[in-house]
């Protein structure tokens, strides 16, 4: 088991916060750049950044919240071991709806991006489309399995199904947006050094949010009460993948644009 069940939520709940407060700030950062954006940029990753922050504070709120009927409100009832295990809690359904929610919605911005890189392949957004529509199955089943009195036998195997998939298609779209953009750019003069800070993003925010998910899965697999934590931090870490791509690739667009004396060039219409 490793590290005790009510000493992993308060580590949880720590962790959580500090993310929370990155995605925060990155959050109002990536807004102040995308108000100043036009076309699909503004119409639809406004709306997006915003929904994965409401997410994220309503998951926060929703942990804190079991934290005090953990640790102060039923600790003589309970206490913090037995409360936390108790899956079937309307909260702890509730954290765990809102985490596959959170997931879907990120994942879904990925897949549009692979999309729109691979210049609308309908390849690409069917196959996206029908992992999404899996895990998302599988994440929903677990949810209503632990509401019952008790829950289903392959509650279990739906739960690795779902991390897997998670982490399939993020690894998987990560790929083919740094393989296109090395595809397009290479036989260009100066085209992929160009590009390579972009390149670079693309990967380094893939693998943050797939190595997390990585963490999930083995501390899942193993039946260490880490997975805990990791569930708890993976909700802001979506958030600040999803502003730092945004942010970097504007701040490397300016950068150049200034040294070139252009003016900053709109990314992705």
């Amino acid at each position: 088991m490793g590290i005790p069940l009510d000493k992993a939520a308060l580590v949880a709940l720590f962790l959580q916060i500090l993310f929370y407060g990155v995605f925060f700030t990155l959050y109002w950062s990536t807004l102040f750049i995308l108000l100043k954006k036009t076309g699909i940029q503004r119409q639809l990753l406004i709306p997006v950044g915003t929904l994965l922050l409401l997410i994220a504070t309503a998951h926060l709120i929703v942990d804190f919240v079991r934290a005090l009927e953990a640790f102060v409100f039923k600790v003589n009832m309970l206490g913090a071991d037995a409360y936390y295990s108790n899956l079937g809690s309307p909260l702890a359904l509730a954290s765990l709806a809102l985490y596959v929610t959170q997931t879907a919605i990120a994942d879904g911005v990925v897949v549009w991006r692979c999309y729109m890189i691979h210049n609308r392949s309908l390849l690409v957004a069917i196959l996206g489309c029908v992992v999404m529509l899996t895990y998302g199955i599988s994440g929903y089943y677990v949810v209503w399995s632990f509401s019952r009195i008790h829950p289903l036998r392959n509650t279990y195997t739906s739960i690795i199904v779902f991390y897997a998939l998670t982490m399939l298609i993020s690894v998987t779209c990560t790929i083919l947006i740094a393989w296109r953009i090395y595809r397009t750019r290479r036989f260009i003069p100066e085209g992929l050094a160009a590009f390579l800070p972009v390149f670079i993003v693309v990967v380094e925010s893939g693998a943050l949010y797939a190595t997390s998910v990585f963490a999930l899965l083995i501390a899942t697999l193993v039946g260490s009460n880490a997975q805990y934590i990791m569930l708890a931090i993976i909700s802001p870490i979506v958030g600040i993948t999803f502003c730092l791509i945004i942010l970097q690739v504007h701040f490397h667009a300016f950068f150049e644009s200034e040294a070139d004396g252009a003016p900053t060039p709109t990314i992705g219409r």
